[in-house]
């Protein structure tokens, strides 16, 4: 018996739910994009604008619901595009049914954007129309020609990223520095792209390394900055000691540039990361005008290794962790005597004097008293000044010297490389052949054991080299400051206190010795 077969033709839209004769007008939004500021592409934006502006208000069957745009914001992912994220967020909510854009490639140039999105939308009966290559996303050729569309998209972003990147790399190898001016403090940019002091923001540069050198921690300084309503970098009104620290050890304030101390691992995300060694760095001697000298620079380092060395460092004051109780090695601390009346005054007392169990019975000390003391300590030193040059210097060679150090670092890196193509090998080796595997993870054990074994050792010797260095540092402050010194002191000078002193120890009032970054000591 023959089959009858009836076609009953759909009566709903299948993404709207609405019935397919139903006279309805379709809401209808466009985007615009353009990458970059140029004044061409500017030009681009303000026509892209005007011209879907026009031709959605001329469809009678469309309902204008506005243009959504982006300017000036790159295409490879989403995140940043304020924009695009409020239309699509629109379109979910079912204020939207149609969006129109210029291209696949103003859309997104990251494929696994571009379709995610697409198929979202698709799911709420939404549609797109990319005009330029005519593709409408609820046609059923639609997703296809996306997904080609959108991979060569990613693949000219790739490549722009490339040169962009090369061009960079290019730049850094000639020693050309580039940064972001408008939040560096201390510098604008000049015609040409150079380094120009803004001697305005200089100050407030200057001031850190000279409070950082007077005792002060970031802390405190990042307060008083605060307090002065001085500007932070970013142009914010609260400092905060991560901005401080930045500034102090920002070579580009002593006119040197290391290059390169970031770079983009993915073009997509274009998340910047920590130069590790990934990539080449280059480091720039006398790359520009210094806002500090290198002395004070290199003064400011030595200070930052020393007090990392410290369990525990104070930093309120010129006198913080410096002075040492001589009977329990405890630090003397500030305390502030008749706060709320005439007779207040600042002292300093070890800090464990009350403790329990603590019997020490060392004097407490004001600031007028150990600034007098420094002065005859000081006077004693530049008293004998080309004797305690001479040994200073002959000191410095002797303990700061780091030639064997060095050649065992670089015997070190050798070893760390070769155990790394032994790993490297062994793993590309069980991956092309059937290895024995209990062979295979015993190997490898033993290769990443000795790894970590020169690791640990190339470390060791690393900062053995870094503790070197600070000292010379220090040292080196130390001889710069009696060369320049002319004669006895006769008023107290922070920047020779903070210069000179290593350390003070009061073990009576008739016993107070000064140690000298030299080594040097005086009893006063």
């Amino acid at each position: 018996m023959a089959k009858t077969i009836t076609r009953i033709p759909a009566s709903v839209n299948r993404y709207t739910a609405k019935p397919i004769a139903e006279k309805t007008k379709r809401r209808v939004a466009g985007y615009a994009r353009v990458s970059t500021e140029h004044e061409e592409q500017a030009t681009s934006y303000e026509a892209q604008m005007d011209y879907y502006t026009n031709y959605i208000t001329s469809r009678d069957d469309w309902i204008f619901v506005g243009m959504y745009s982006d300017e000036g914001i790159t295409a490879t992912n989403t995140k940043r595009r304020e924009g695009f994220n409020q239309m699509i967020e629109d379109a979910l909510a079912g204020k939207i049914d149609l969006i129109i854009t210029k291209s696949v490639s103003r859309f997104a140039r990251n494929t696994v954007d571009s379709l995610t999105t697409v198929r979202e939308l698709k799911e709420k009966g939404v549609e797109i129309y990319f005009e330029k290559e005519n593709i409408w996303t609820l046609d059923a050729k639609g997703e296809l020609l996306i997904t080609i569309m959108s991979s060569l998209a990613q693949e000219e972003s790739r490549s722009i990223s490339e040169n962009t990147t090369w061009g960079k790399r290019k730049m850094f190898a000639d020693g050309r520095a580039s940064i972001g001016f408008k939040h560096f403090l201390g510098y604008d940019r000049g015609p040409d792209g150079e380094f120009i002091i803004n001697e305005e923001q200089a100050v407030t540069v200057r001031y850190i390394y000279k409070r950082y050198l007077e005792g002060y921690s970031t802390y405190k300084i990042a307060c008083e900055l605060t307090e002065m309503g001085v500007k932070t970098p970013a142009g914010k009104d609260k400092w905060h000691p991560s901005s401080v620290m930045s500034i102090l050890q920002n070579e580009k304030y002593k006119g040197d540039a290391l290059l390169q101390k970031t770079f983009t691992k993915d073009f997509l995300t274009h998340k910047l990361v920590v130069n590790n060694g990934e990539v080449p760095q280059y480091y720039v001697e006398g790359h520009h005008e210094g806002i500090v000298t290198a002395d004070q620079f290199d003064q400011v380092q030595a200070e930052i290794l020393r007090r990392k060395g410290m369990q525990k460092y104070s930093g309120v004051g010129l006198f913080s962790s410096i002075i040492r109780c001589g009977e329990c090695g405890s630090w003397y601390g500030a305390k502030v005597w008749h706060s709320n009346d005439k007779y207040r005054k600042v002292i300093y007392r070890c800090n464990n004097k009350y403790a329990d169990g603590c019997k020490c019975k060392t004097p407490h000390i004001n600031e007028d008293e150990l600034k007098k003391l420094f002065i005859k300590a000081a006077n004693e030193l530049f008293s004998e000044r080309e004797e305690i040059l001479a040994n200073t210097k002959v000191m410095m060679e002797m303990v700061c010297e780091t030639d064997s150090l060095d050649r065992d670092l670089q015997d070190s890196i050798t070893e760390l490389n070769i155990i790394s193509e032994q790993m490297q090998i062994a793993i590309a080796e069980n991956s092309r052949v059937a290895l024995d595997q209990d062979e295979y993870e015993k190997r490898y054990a033993e290769l990443t054991a000795r790894y970590e074994k020169a690791k640990a050792k190339y470390d060791d010797i690393a900062e053995q080299i870094e503790s070197k260095k600070a000292k010379r540092e220090l040292f080196k402050g130390f001889i710069r400051t009696l060369e320049k010194q002319d004669g006895l002191m006769e008023d107290f000078d922070a920047g020779i206190w903070s210069s000179l002193v290593q350390e003070v120890i009061v073990k009576t009032k008739d016993d107070i010795r000064f140690i000298f970054k030299n080594g040097f000591e005086v009893r006063v």
